[in-house]
């Protein structure tokens, strides 16, 4: 398959959504209620991607790893396996819940899955922060009095962010996103939240939101003190590297390539800042596309690839999810 798979976004209403993914990223949103997400690439039974365009256009990323597993995964990939990680933009226009994802060693207990994400800062408002882990000398007697209290603003660890920045969230850790970010998320497949905490704020209906107190102190890592982000830099790297997936950035000057090979793996190319134009080797003219920030496409193992910056640009590729 020599196909890069581009996706139409799935939009979800949140509470403390907005809409930067249209002033942003020059999306169409849905007319009406907060939109806070966008899943650009899912395969669950509750959301499934569509191709938007190409030749597989109107196919879901689940018929097609029924039908090209091997192509785009590799040799030996189950055609039933899920596709292995879930990519979303973030509108944070106000703070978003306290939070924890459970370690895939309470995981099953608790009838959830684990989920380790990295966020990717896009763009922020002055003064956004990002609250992740404990701040240091923190306890779980301390943590459980706070929670009554209302005072767990106390407990947690806060910081501030700018344009470029990242950090990589692992099951376990207490988290939330505070208001004024547009973030990029690249977390394994798992859709399982916890909240601890949500400010005194009530839901779209009115109502308080549910809490999951007993879940999030049987989840949260008592050990965490006080991680610190991965600042902006000028550079290509590595950003993030887990078990569940390794992220490299790519700055590019305008008119400069890089390259994607056949048999390497699949891989998610993500663009968070400038345009570029994607291409299968060898170079077949009529499926050049032109990717925005925004886009997200997947490349599959079989195929190898092309991308060309238009303008300077920064792109995300995230490999190395297949074990």
């Amino acid at each position: 398959m020599r196909e890069l798979l581009r996706f139409a976004p799935i939009y979800q209403t949140r509470v403390w959504g907005g809409r930067a993914l249209e002033t942003s990223l020059g999306r169409v949103l849905p007319p009406g209620d907060p939109i806070g997400e966008s899943w650009e690439v899912v395969d669950r039974s509750e959301a499934q991607s569509v191709v938007a365009d190409g030749a597989l256009a109107g196919q879901s990323l689940r018929s097609i790893l029924q039908k090209h597993a091997a192509d785009v995964m590799g040799p030996g990939w189950p055609a039933a396996r899920p596709f292995p990680i879930l990519v979303k933009w973030l509108d944070c226009r106000e703070r978003l819940s306290l939070q924890v994802h459970p370690p895939a060693a309470v995981a099953g207990e608790l009838r959830g899955e684990p989920k380790t994400e990295n966020w990717y800062i896009a763009a922020t408002t002055p003064g956004a922060r990002l609250i992740v882990g404990l701040r240091r000398g923190v306890t779980r007697e301390r943590f459980t009095a706070a929670a009554s209290a209302g005072s767990l603003g106390e407990c947690v660890h806060s910081f501030h962010v700018a344009a470029g920045d990242s950090i990589l969230v692992r099951s376990g850790q207490v988290h939330a996103i505070d208001a004024g970010n547009l973030i990029l998320e690249i977390q394994q497949n798992s859709d399982t939240t916890y909240r601890v905490y949500d400010w005194g704020r009530l839901g779209l209906d009115g109502r308080p939101r549910e809490m999951h107190l007993a879940q999030s102190l049987r989840s949260i890592d008592w050990n965490d003190f006080e991680p610190v982000p991965l600042r902006a830099a000028p550079t290509s790297g590595v950003i993030a590297e887990c078990r569940e997936f390794r992220i490299r950035r790519v700055v590019l000057d305008p008119g400069q390539r890089f390259h994607l090979r056949s048999g390497e793996g699949p891989r998610l190319v993500s663009v968070v800042s400038g345009s570029c134009e994607a291409s299968p080797e060898p170079a077949d003219s009529h499926r050049v596309l032109r990717l925005v920030r925004g886009d997200t496409v997947l490349a599959p193992f079989a195929g190898a690839f092309t991308f060309a910056a238009e303008t300077a640009a920064i792109v995300l590729v995230t490999e190395a999810f297949v074990s």
